[in-house]
């Protein structure tokens, strides 16, 4: 029996869309949700698609996620947009402030939205990718609880504390997406490892000791180890201000644990918009020449080099382990 299921996208979003229903989720963060999950199926991280999913339908179930939110958006500054999620997904209060924050960008070059009070944001491309789709450059930061030490035998003080980076390169082309963590990995491919009983590799993450591990169930007692270093740590402290402290939402310390227990983990997103220029600038298109000799030389460019079968076929890949506890799920 194969490891995978290969549904049609329309059939796993259907499938997706009755997982959310069935946990009694609003039909609004449902769609929010489900939309999320489908972009990072099909252009992010495989792991941040429907294996994720299945940590949101738990939160939904637990109690970390509001399963029918309010998100409360202010225009603080002209161009500076601030939500509450209550409690809810990230996505959902993003989606309602879009249509506000491509009009502040649009209107003065630069605009921000901020957030609080939301659930993990999930693939964090997701979000600089909308932009791209209308010409805008993004970038965002997201933090949630502490997994990460700032080095090895150091307490556990930061996220994964990813940032993601997006540029628009024309209607013809995918814009590029740079979207990774602060640590050396993801914890969701932690989590993965463990479930599958592969090992890690070598600097990925320390045991509750401090000491270095290549077992996935040992890391998930331990922490995640910074890539590069120092320098990668102080990634994750510009990402922990640029959303926890622009957001005014719990540092990661005081977050809570977003795989466990019934409290919201609160968490800060911050998304900056940039309009890359007048039209008749070109920048867009210089953008894409660059990227195009950064290929002839051999450079990999995220979002554009590569591009998977997801993104063509039609289909998508779910873990079979995945796909049954989703299924499990709609039938209860």
């Amino acid at each position: 029996m194969s490891d995978a299921v290969v549904l049609s996208r329309k059939d796993a979003e259907e499938l997706a869309m009755k997982a959310c229903l069935a946990c009694g989720t609003a039909v609004s963060s449902a769609r929010s949700l489900v939309d999320a999950t489908l972009s990072a199926a099909i252009y992010g991280p495989p792991t941040l698609g429907f294996p994720h999913l299945v940590d949101y339908l738990d939160g939904f179930r637990k109690g970390r996620i509001n399963r029918d939110p309010n998100p409360r958006l202010e225009r603080a500054f002209p161009a500076f947009l601030v939500s509450d999620a209550d409690r809810g997904i990230a996505q959902l209060g993003f989606d309602l402030a879009f249509t506000h924050l491509l009009e502040a960008v649009r209107n003065f070059g630069v605009a921000v939205f901020t957030q609080t009070n939301s659930y993990t944001t999930g693939e964090l491309g997701y979000y600089v990718r909308r932009l791209c789709n209308e010409g805008v450059v993004g970038l965002a930061a997201t933090n949630a609880n502490a997994m990460m030490v700032a080095k090895a035998g150091g307490p556990v003080v930061y996220s994964t504390n990813p940032m993601a980076f997006g540029f628009p390169l024309g209607e013809c082309t995918p814009p590029m997406i740079i979207d990774q963590a602060s640590s050396a990995t993801a914890y969701v491919n932690i989590v993965r490892a463990a479930e599958e009983g592969t090992a890690i590799p070598e600097g990925w993450a320390v045991d509750a000791d401090g000491n270095a591990t290549q077992d996935a169930k040992t890391a998930l007692t331990g922490a995640l180890l910074p890539f590069g270093g120092r320098k990668g740590a102080n990634i994750a402290l510009l990402v922990e201000m640029l959303s926890a402290g622009l957001s005014g939402g719990p540092w990661s310390l005081d977050a809570p644990d977003f795989r466990s227990g019934t409290a919201s983990p609160a968490v800060g997103l911050s998304v900056v918009a940039i309009v890359p220029g007048q039209g008749a600038d070109g920048r867009i298109d210089r953008a894409l020449r660059q990227v195009r000799r950064l290929q002839d030389k051999g450079v990999f460019v995220p979002g554009v080099s590569g591009i998977e079968s997801a993104q063509t076929s039609g289909e998508l890949s779910i873990p079979r382990s995945v796909y049954e506890k989703i299924v499990a799920i709609t039938t209860k």
